[in-house]
């Protein structure tokens, strides 16, 4: 009985240790450069600036969206805000481009050139994960 009680007790907590790392693989944060007037922004005007049905948000902030190629905070941004896949995103992006009705949006690197590219240019607006140093951008608040 012991045996199986302390077998137990190990999946639990290989369950816990597991949950916290992918909780924390998942932490992102919302930047902005330093011209944005808005310290906070909702999920919603998150999806649309992103998928590109506005370009500013609720307080007029003119906001141009840069998305990193990929890494952990890419695909919890695109799937927790935008509901998408990587791929369906990509699909979604170049049907706007072929109607007319859109373009792709900056996308560079990884979390250090999304922090940089935000940090230097007018309106940008991006993600990167909650350990980044962001320097020189705004962290606003979702709400």
């Amino acid at each position: 009985m012991k045996s199986f009680r302390f077998h137990l007790i190990s999946i639990v907590a290989a369950m816990v240790v597991l949950g916290s790392a992918s909780a924390s693989a998942g932490g992102i944060k919302v930047i902005a450069n330093s011209s944005v007037k808005a310290d906070t922004v909702s999920a919603d005007e998150l999806k649309s600036v992103f998928l590109e049905e506005t370009s500013s948000l609720r307080d007029g902030s003119h906001v141009e969206p840069v998305l990193a190629k990929g890494g952990a905070a890419h695909e919890a941004f695109v799937k927790d805000y935008l509901g998408k896949s990587d791929a369906a995103l990509q699909t979604y992006y170049r049907s706007l481009v072929f109607t007319g009705k859109g373009s792709m949006p900056k996308t560079v690197g990884g979390d250090a050139e999304v922090a940089a590219y935000v940090a230097k240019t007018k309106a940008a607006i991006g993600y990167v994960s909650a350990e980044t140093s962001t320097e020189g951008a705004k962290t606003l608040q979702v709400k």
